[in-house]
């Protein structure tokens, strides 16, 4: 190795890293960044002189360079709100937009079985019978259904949906590592319920009411709970088909994707809970009320659809950054 060439072309690195370590915590997000990615390179290049070049002299300068290189490292992370508006702009969309048709799919299938659910309870009165006693049936959609919506605090109720529907999210995701079985069985739950409950309502002449306090929440609700399955059904699939990754690189890339699902359906169901708490029951005029949930959901599929598509082009997959810092790099 020609070492004076060497040294001439790396030299400005080198210099670069040792001025930014000695700005300590004064380094802006961009700078933190680029100490790791030279500290990263510096790394390599002493890998190569120490195999290549008998210079003591050099290795002793690029071996202290990468010690107080790592120290600075260590220290260098960048702001958590950099982290978080990564998170949003780039990760959790770029995963929403990787699996748009796991969970059209589960859309589109999982409100066909509502559908035939439901046709089949308003066709046969025996079914409704099944149910429930006449009296509980129509105390159900003439005022229970209704009801539910605003027997309690706006907050509070709010609160409940949003955990409650958070825990149904992750449920479908974690246990997409069984295979995907209990992942299918939320899915049918959920759509067996709503079925059933249209069933009931378009049966007693209530569709509209039914339809007018399902949609103002129910579209974002559902739409969070169909990206939640997908990714529970993509884990469960992974173990099947792994594709060319080996199964524990394909296991371990697809579950920090899921778990970037999990985090961020966490703020998409939080909305969902604060329209079905404080719109749903309260706004009392319906063109409003579901207006406000068509709004709603354009905006997410948009943020998903613009954000998304923008970062998987960029080779983003949603895998969650969790490499370390220390580890050294090519270049």
């Amino acid at each position: 190795m020609d070492v004076d060439a060497y040294v001439a072309a790396h030299n400005p690195d080198w210099n670069r890293l040792e001025h930014l370590i000695n700005r300590g915590r004064k380094l802006t997000g961009a700078e933190a960044d680029e100490l790791v990615e030279l500290y990263q390179r510096t790394a390599t290049h002493l890998s190569v002189v120490r195999s290549s070049s008998p210079d003591p002299e050099l290795v002793g300068r690029l071996s202290s360079l990468v010690a107080r290189g790592r120290a600075a490292v260590a220290g260098a992370r960048a702001p958590m709100w950099k982290d978080a508006s990564r998170f949003a702009t780039v990760t959790f969309p770029a995963v929403a937009y990787r699996l748009k048709w796991w969970w059209l799919g589960n859309a589109v299938l999982g409100n066909l079985l509502a559908l035939a659910l439901a046709i089949w309870v308003v066709q046969n009165p025996e079914v409704q019978a099944s149910v429930g006693a006449p009296d509980e049936i129509r105390r159900l959609v003439e005022e229970d259904f209704a009801n539910y919506y605003t027997e309690h605090s706006a907050g509070s109720f709010a609160f409940q949906v949003w955990i409650n529907n958070a825990w149904v999210s992750a449920v479908a995701i974690i246990f997409g590592i069984l295979l995907g079985i209990p992942t299918v069985y939320v899915l049918l739950l959920n759509q067996a319920n709503l079925g059933l409950t249209a069933g009931l309502m378009f049966a007693h002449g209530k569709g509209d009411i039914f339809f007018g306090l399902i949609l103002p929440h129910g579209l974002l609700e559902l739409t969070a709970v169909y990206l939640a399955v997908a990714g529970g059904l993509k884990l469960g699939w992974t173990i099947i088909d792994p594709g060319r990754r080996t199964r524990g690189q394909a296991l371990a890339e697809e579950g920090r994707a899921a778990m970037s699902i999990a985090v961020g359906l966490v703020a998409v169901l939080f909305l969902s809970g604060l329209i079905e708490g404080f719109v749903t029951g309260w706004v009392h005029v319906t063109w409003l009320r579901v207006g406000i949930g068509v709004v709603a959901e354009v905006a997410f599929l948009t943020y998903v659809l613009v954000l998304g598509r923008r970062a998987t082009r960029k080779g983003e997959t949603g895998d969650a950054e969790l490499r370390p810092d220390l580890a050294p790099v090519a270049g």
